[in-house]
């Protein structure tokens, strides 16, 4: 009977030790998760599972390519996280025409995109901290492009480094 109790009271302190570790990380370290539009693809699928890793901004400046999960700025009245592409910098021109996004004029190179624009937009210089970001289905995204505003970098919730799930879809980003 002893030894069941004392099993029992090392399995619990186990598992509450496990729960605040758990926590802890998840809060301040990292989180996984779920996708679920399409406004990256096809980077990123509907219903993949992603690890964002929420320290990283705190030792390094968003860097453009940067696949940010954020709270979306107040003006767009959304609630849930969004995922997006870091295009522009602060200072930076940002200017969408002739099927190409282009950053202080000059066309990116964008393999990862859907399909290229279709739509004109700017130009517009990116406000000190302030991001401009955009989905890699750039037609069916609702980003920076579409906002009466911008993402302020104090919005930003970490930097999404890993699709885990399906495993199938395993891949690291760049």
């Amino acid at each position: 009977m002893n030894q069941i109790r004392a099993f029992l009271k090392e399995f619990i302190g186990i598992v509450v030790v496990a729960f605040f570790l758990a926590m802890i990380l998840r809060s301040f370290v990292i989180e996984g998760r779920w996708i679920p539009t399409g406004s990256m693809l096809p980077t990123i699928q509907v219903g993949d599972r992603v690890m964002v890793n929420k320290f990283i901004y705190r030792f390094k400046e968003p860097q453009r390519g940067d696949i940010v999960v954020f709270e979306p700025p107040a003006i767009i009245n959304q609630k849930d996280d969004f995922i997006k592409r870091i295009i522009g910098l602060p200072g930076d021109k940002i200017e969408v025409k002739d099927g190409k996004v282009w950053v202080n004029d000059e066309a990116l190179e964008e393999p990862y995109i859907a399909e290229p624009p279709n739509y004109e937009y700017g130009p517009v210089k990116v406000p000190e901290h302030a991001l401009f970001v955009m989905g890699d289905n750039r037609n069916m995204s609702y980003d920076s492009h579409l906002w009466n505003g911008w993402l302020t970098d104090d919005h930003l919730k970490g930097q999404a480094f890993l699709i885990y799930w399906p495993l199938n879809h395993l891949r690291i980003f760049d």
